[in-house]
């Protein structure tokens, strides 16, 4: 509205006429002030992107090829190219239209001046501005492992969204996730970017997470095209050996639901693929992806990737690495400087034809159509930081971490602390926020600090209870002590402890593998001296992983589970462990007892000796158990929730039809609380050997204490089946055992029958 005053002010300056000329002005004035309005709102909010259909389309393509007909060389090999702020950053070669995109800006006035540079170029052509923006940009969320053991995947979108929304803010346009691999091996440091083991909840997650980010008005980077999750040994860019039968059924279907949602753009993992490197795999990045799957938009390479083909073993130098990803199908490359320095002479040499680089330049330019950059305005540099750190965005933040934590022990009711609990010792550096493990760093937007657990517990225990810190540590990263005797002194001074502690600073993330999966430093030699005491000990956990929790599930009392929570995530803790908040987060991963068990999900295939007796001969370890320590879907509450009574609409399905399944959920406890009621599925008999569960649905639901809800499910025949050595899907008819509860353990059975239509 003050636009609006703004100008109609103007616009009257200096103007005199008949009062006839003054209404039939001053409605001229209102609809152009109306239109300038409507111009301007980009600027205050983030418009949503999306594909365009129709008309819209059609017009964009005609729009593509009009300019790609007035580029050079040099400006079509510049729209493949994509550099980063800091040393060796050249804005010259933005004006002389050598640069399609930039990445690790996040300082408006600096992104601004990147546009400007744009505008000094002879066809300026926008760039695309892109960043990790993989759990928030002013105001953090927990990591996405966190947001995923929500299993809440409408609060996951609106995360995703107002990330997009004060990225965009800022001037960004191009987030690089979500991170969709599917990771069984939490030896693995980005298992944190991702939603865990398995492929039905994984593509739930990362369609919400596109529909949220590009609602939020940044284009998606659906990554990493395929298999990075899956690593041998869990050690970080190690080569991947995926059946086609298991890549099709575990590993690509999180990326097709993000492609599904709209996703604009896709980036090829560090990984080779069965042999082949990924930034170089045309039978993937162009067979799958753009031929059968049909997407319209852009691959971009990883940090270098391509001329690392050379390390690959693939290409002898740079030239021939550059030739060998663009001809498989990656438009454009990251950081690597290979298409800036060879592309063009390999076009004249004419071992890249002129027409596989005019496609994937045509690939970059339609993304930056339909995303509107032509028509966006640059960035308001003083109106971007009153958009960071909203209401809105703290609220989604405290749910985000709320629903996301998750009770994974507790003994003998330990939680919520009892009202007979007059002192609380709080250990541990992590209690207090530090430095947060995240992905961008808003220079010059400020950052929300959250509130440390010490203080967040004192205003909600009661007045009469006392709670006293010690870091123990000198970081958070918990690898060296303080003062650890002041620590054991206030834990034996308390009748409870809560000791929060976990992973941190370089223990987790990109470049972050292990092969210890205990706390890392000095922490168990705390958390065994703490136990020592004989005061009940309530473990909470911030971590980048599941980590191996034998020894604590064995001598303390409680464990409470996070994914670093983020902005809010210590506030919301301290309303779990003072009761009023009750738990509800599950395990989007299984827990290992040991690192020896590893890979360790659920969904295995059953084996001709299965465990029957725990003796020899049988598919066992003489010195572990086979299941995890906490499986996956698993997670405690304050409630108890009881089912009862599966059913199914009909006991025969056709292969094109659907069953509705049902079973009564009964929150037995006397607390209100939400269950995450989950559907699997098995095919006892069929061509091939089947898992022996399969999640094919869940739905999150607050119960009242007493109530008794029923929860139906839609199981469509169609979404049972598998796939064949040659990728192919097939659904078969047969018995379909279905399993209801909540767990990948769950108890509750009935069954369907598949038929031939």
């Amino acid at each position: 509205m003050q636009r609006l005053s703004h100008v109609g002010r103007s616009c009257r300056a200096g103007w005199s006429a008949s009062p006839v000329q003054e209404t039939h002005f001053m409605i001229l004035r209102l609809a152009a002030a109306l239109v300038l309005c409507i111009l301007a709102l980009p600027s205050l909010a983030q418009v949503p992107v999306a594909w365009k259909t129709g008309r819209e389309a059609v017009v964009i393509e005609q729009r593509v090829e009009a300019l790609l007909k007035r580029m050079t060389l040099d400006e079509k090999v510049g729209q493949l190219h994509l550099s980063g702020r800091g040393e060796g950053f050249n804005a010259a070669r933005i004006r002389e239209g050598r640069m399609g995109a930039v990445m690790n800006f996040v300082v408006p006035q600096e992104i601004a001046d990147a546009q400007r540079a744009v505008r000094e170029s002879r066809l300026k052509i926008p760039l695309i501005i892109g960043l990790d923006a993989v759990h928030g940009f002013s105001t953090y969320f927990p990591l996405p492992l966190g947001q995923a053991s929500s299993w809440n995947p409408e609060l996951i979108e609106e995360a995703a969204y107002w990330t997009g929304r004060e990225a965009g803010a800022a001037g960004i346009n191009w987030t690089f996730a979500p991170m969709v691999d599917i990771s069984r091996d939490p030896r693995w440091g980005r298992v944190l970017e991702g939603a865990g083991e398995d492929p039905y909840l994984g593509s739930v997650v990362a369609a919400a997470r596109t529909h949220g980010y590009q609602r939020g008005g940044v284009a998606t980077t659906v990554k990493h095209l395929v298999g990075y999750g899956a690593s041998e040994a869990g050690r970080d860019y190690n080569s991947t050996w995926i059946p086609t039968s298991q890549l099709f059924d575990v590993y690509l279907p999180p990326f097709k639901a993000a492609f599904d949602a709209g996703s604009m753009t896709a980036m090829a993992a560090f990984n080779a693929l069965n042999g082949m490197p990924t930034t170089a795999h045309r039978e993937l990045l162009t067979g799958l992806l753009r031929d059968k799957w049909k997407f319209k938009g852009f691959v971009v390479s990883d940090f270098g990737s391509i001329t690392e083909l050379r390390l690959h073993g693939i290409a002898r130098d740079d030239a021939e690495a550059g030739r060998k990803a663009l001809l498989a199908g990656i438009d454009m490359d990251m950081m690597g400087d290979v298409y800036d320095k060879h592309l063009a002479a390999e076009v004249k040499a004419g071992r890249v034809p002129l027409k596989a680089l005019d496609e994937a330049v045509r690939r970059v330019l339609r993304v930056k159509f339909h995303l509107g950059l032509f028509e966006r305005p640059d960035v308001d540099v003083a109106a971007a930081p009153k958009l960071m750190q909203t209401e809105e965005a703290r609220q989604v933040a405290r749910r985000a971490a709320g629903e996301g934590i998750i009770l994974l022990k507790n003994a003998n009711n330990t939680l919520p602390i009892a009202p007979s609990v007059k002192s609380v010792a709080v250990i541990g550096a992590m209690a207090v926020p530090e430095a947060e493990r995240v992905w961008t760093d808003p220079a010059g937007l400020g950052r929300r600090v959250g509130q440390s657990l010490p203080d967040a517990l004192k205003e909600r225990l009661p007045a009469d209870a006392s709670v006293i810190y010690e870091p123990a540590f000198t970081r958070n990263c918990g690898t060296e002590f303080a003062d650890k005797a002041a620590a054991i002194r206030a834990a034996a001074a308390s009748d409870l402890v809560v000791a929060m502690l976990g992973e941190d600073c370089e223990f987790i993330g990109e470049a972050a593998s292990r092969t210890n999966l205990g706390l890392p430093g000095v922490q168990q030699e705390l958390l065994e001296a703490l136990v020592a005491t004989g005061k009940p000990i309530v473990l909470v956990l911030a971590t980048g992983r599941p980590l191996v929790l034998t020894w604590a599930d064995q001598h303390v009392a409680a464990i409470v589970q996070t994914f670093h929570g983020g902005t809010e995530g210590r506030a919301v803790i301290a309303e779990v462990l003072s009761g009023q908040a009750n738990p509800a987060g599950r395990t989007p991963m299984s827990f290992p007892r040991s690192v020896g068990q590893i890979p360790v999900y659920y969904d295995h295939l059953p084996t001709g000796r299965p465990q029957k007796e725990h003796k020899r001969y049988e598919s066992i370890y003489m010195d572990e158990r086979n299941e995890p320590l906490y499986p996956f879907g698993f997670g405690l509450s304050y409630s108890r929730f009881t089912y009862a009574n599966p059913r199914v609409d009909r006991a025969n399905i056709s292969l094109n039809g659907t069953a509705k399944v049902s079973v009564d959920v009964t929150n037995a406890g006397r607390r209100d609380g939400q269950e995450v009621v989950q559907l699997y599925i098995r095919q006892p008999v069929a061509s091939r050997s089947r898992p022996v569960r399969e999640l094919k649905g869940f739905k999150k639901l607050m119960i009242k204490a007493g109530e008794t809800i029923a929860v139906t499910f839609d199981l469509p025949a169609n979404q049972l089946g598998m796939h064949d050595d040659a990728g192919r899907y097939v659904v078969e008819p047969g018995d379909v055992e279905i399993y209801l509860g909540g767990s990948s353990l769950a108890e509750t059975v009935t069954q369907i029958t598949l038929t031939r239509p």
